[in-house]
């Protein structure tokens, strides 16, 4: 009598098993270390000499090995997720290179170290508040990134008493916390380049198409443009706040260019602004440069699609990105909170800005 067929409960119980993850402990064993060697060596820890660590992370690679955030999360060492909340209008950031960019950067860095990116866009600074409470009580990241630091500031101080590792982007020093890391650009000394050049060149009315009020990088461009003018001399210098957006940008410019005395340059605090501008400018029957010069904060390559190219300042800020997101996986591996300072942008000149006028104003 012939055997019976195989079963389908016993076709399952041949199948092959899942293969097993490599884990520290294989690690350490392939690499003649201590498990707690391997755990430096991976996280970037000091502890271990460089002919250790490249040693692990060579096996580490030849095994396959993968870091498992779930096991993070459910061994309490943390959600292996990073939060970014930015309080500005929805409508202004679709056409933002600046947070583009700075998302790419740190993408890169949060990447490699397996972390996720949380990110969230709330009406104001209450709400933003609000998310972190509730990120922090819910378990959801491990720390934050902080960007638009404000003058008085209330989310360096709730941060550090909810314990969530942060870091300021685009603050100064003092804009931060003592717990708080702190990624700062020199925009005084940026705004007083600016400056001085529209001067050397003959400019003595100068208008400054701001950003949001109450912005801590705001009120730095614009306390230094009355420094540089008040050191210069000059006496018709002036800022006017606006929301980022292109609307804005072209409605202010029309509103200074109508004025009695209208300024010879204006400077605009993102590519958006100075885009519109040029093409409120030229409505209005201005040549750039020959009646008004432009320059934009930001460059971008909106800053070359415009006839005449824009001068602007320049700055990497997909490095800016990448240095803000190590300084957090610096924090969350344990590393002290600390003030990192970025290179202050550079201008690039190009066709939008040429001399001054012999007199202020047009004929």
């Amino acid at each position: 009598m012939g055997a019976d067929p195989p079963s389908a409960k016993d076709a399952s119980q041949r199948r092959r098993a899942p293969a097993r993850r490599p884990t520290m402990k294989d690690i350490a064993r392939r690499a003649g270390v201590s498990e707690s060697a391997v755990s430096f060596a991976l996280n970037d820890r000091p502890g271990v000499s460089e002919i250790t660590r490249d040693r692990v992370r060579r096996v580490a690679e030849q095994l396959g090995w993968r870091p498992s955030t779930a096991a993070r999360a459910l061994s309490g060492e943390g959600a292996a997720t990073v939060g970014l909340v930015i309080a500005r209008p929805a409508g202004t950031l679709g056409v933002d290179s600046f947070f583009l960019q700075l998302v790419s950067g740190i993408q890169e860095v949060l990447s490699e170290r397996h972390l996720g990116l949380l990110f969230q866009v709330v009406e104001d600074v209450d709400a933003e508040c609000a998310v972190y409470r509730r990120w922090w009580a819910e378990h959801r990241v491990d720390g934050v990134l902080v960007v638009d630091p404000r003058t008085d500031d209330p989310r360096p101080a709730l941060l550090d008493e909810l314990g969530l590792p942060a870091v300021v982007i685009g603050g100064a020093p003092e804009e931060g916390g003592p717990a708080l890391s702190t990624v700062w650009a020199d925009d005084t000394g940026a705004m007083a380049s600016v400056v001085d050049r529209l001067h050397a060149l003959g400019h003595r009315r100068i208008v400054h198409i701001a950003g949001l009020p109450g912005l801590a990088h705001t009120e730095r461009r614009i306390r230094s443009l009355r420094a540089e003018a008040a050191r210069l001399g000059l006496t018709e210098v002036r800022s006017v706040t606006t929301d980022y957006s292109d609307a804005e940008g072209a409605a202010v410019t029309r509103g200074v260019l109508s004025d009695d005395a209208p300024p010879t340059a204006l400077v605009y605090d993102n590519d958006v602004l100075a885009v519109a501008g040029v093409a409120a400018a030229t409505g209005l029957g201005w040549g750039v440069p020959e009646d008004v010069s432009i320059v934009a904060w930001e460059d971008s390559a909106l800053c070359r699609l415009v006839d005449p190219w824009l001068t602007a300042l320049s700055r990497d800020t997909v490095s800016f990105g990448r240095i803000a997101a190590g300084e957090l996986t610096a924090l969350l591996d344990g590393g002290a909170a600390r003030t990192v300072r970025v290179p202050v942008p550079g201008l690039i000149e190009r066709a939008s800005i040429g001399p001054g006028p012999a007199t202020a104003g047009r004929g």
